[in-house]
């Protein structure tokens, strides 16, 4: 099997546009590719996944992976499935939040010499001449044939921006501004982009000719995937410090039954032959699947020793036995509490087991929170000192455990 045979039957592409030339360009190494990230955090979450997993699978066969950080794009902010407008941020946030990027990058692909490549659009963009940006590139776009595009469709109900509006004019420029320097011939994206990236493909064309080879691809359900990176309790990201590898199991271990194999093969670098064997598994099996697809991730995001805690952990909660030393935790200070205690309420804001004191109070009333194994039935229910120097075990539904000490 070919390696866009393989990207094919793992259901990681949607849309090429040249679909002889692309398997030819892949299958033999010959890609130099790019995919872009808006620095809109100081972290990765899973929403990027399939997009990093996509990157290693081609560095693995030879092709060269160009990270494309849109320091210079999120200037003006992606309308791409929005209905509303993007907060700004300053330089210096942007450039923060590159950096963050770059060292998690690293443990899906390999950068250097002749490696990946990390660019930011930002150099170039930047210093573009509006009126020559116009005269060179606006040129080239047909205003009523981007009011088409899906990316614009969800502004148009509340007013799309004309800052907005520049948005696919210049991740087109992105693509032949890469062509020309970095020798970019192919871009990845997911199905949301579809619009934007035809526009450089096509820009390429219009400016260099039609013998020009520029390809596009489109991800299978990315923009979906971006949507996995939202739980109810907020986003499940990359960064240790934010989502700890437990909670990043865990939330892998609690896919839906309908998901864990798609996700095992669009995610996972198991065999597909191993894959394939699973599609028959079936009630208990699917646990077992659920296991393993936590654990890859785990390990792949956090290594090894990381993932092998987790699984622990995660398996002695499922047998009734609560394992503390690997829980996610809470440390609480004394400016924390009033009068030497805290309400139950705070005390699951601050865990970050509710996004609000309101969230935390339909949980208590609908019976879904204890703490040390008794049901807190009263949402005025208080703590005290003495008891979170021993520490407390919060559990939040039947499967969210997290330990709270001062």
């Amino acid at each position: 099997m070919t390696l866009y045979d393989e990207l094919v039957a793992r259901g990681l592409i949607a849309q090429v546009t040249n679909e002889e030339e692309i398997k030819n360009m892949i299958n033999n190494g010959k890609a130099t590719f790019y995919i872009g990230f808006d620095p809109t955090a100081d972290s990765l979450h899973v929403g990027h996944f399939m997009a990093l997993c996509l990157m290693k699978r081609l560095q693995m066969a030879g092709n060269k992976p160009i990270a494309l950080i849109g320091g210079g794009t999120a200037m003006v902010g992606d309308p791409s499935g929005r209905t509303d407008m993007r907060q700004m941020m300053t330089p210096e946030t942007i450039q923060h939040n590159c950096d963050c990027f770059r060292k998690q990058m690293s443990r899906f692909i390999e950068f250097g010499e002749g490696k990946a490549q990390m660019v930011n659009n930002a150099d170039w963009l930047m210093g573009l001449n509006y009126i020559q940006l116009l005269r060179d590139v606006g040129a080239h776009f047909s205003v009523n044939r981007m009011l088409t595009a899906e990316c614009y469709k969800q502004r148009m109900e509340k007013g799309l921006s004309f800052l907005e509006f520049n948005y696919m004019i210049m991740q087109s420029y992105d693509f032949y501004y890469l062509f020309q320097n970095y020798g970019c011939n192919m871009q990845f994206g997911g199905d949301d982009q579809w619009s934007n990236m035809l526009g450089g493909t096509e820009l390429i064309r219009r400016k260099l000719g039609k013998d020009a080879h520029a390809m596009t691809i489109t991800l299978l359900l990315n923009s979906e995937g971006k949507k996995m990176g939202k739980t109810q309790s907020g986003a499940v990201w990359l960064d240790p410090n934010k989502t700890s590898p437990f909670e990043f199991y865990q939330y892998w271990r609690n896919v839906a039954d309908a998901d864990v194999l798609k996700c095992i093969r669009m995610l996972t670098f198991l065999p597909l032959e191993q894959i394939d064997e699973m599609d028959t598994w079936k009630g208990e099996q699917l646990n077992k699947a659920k296991e393993i697809l936590a654990y890859e991730l785990t390990e792949l995001v956090h290594g090894k020793e990381e993932a092998e805690k987790a699984q622990t952990t995660a398996r002695a909660l499922f047998s009734g036995v609560v394992d503390t030393e690997n829980m996610p935790s809470t440390q609480l200070s004394e400016d924390d509490l009033q009068d030497g205690q805290i309400g139950i309420l705070t005390l699951m804001v601050k865990a970050g087991l509710a996004a609000s004191n309101g969230e935390a109070r339909r949980l208590v009333q609908q019976g879904g929170v204890l703490v040390d194994s008794e049901k807190v039935t009263d949402a005025k229910a208080a703590f005290t000192t003495e008891q979170l120097k021993t520490g407390l075990v919060i559990k939040k539904g039947k499967k969210i455990y997290h330990k709270v000490t001062l």
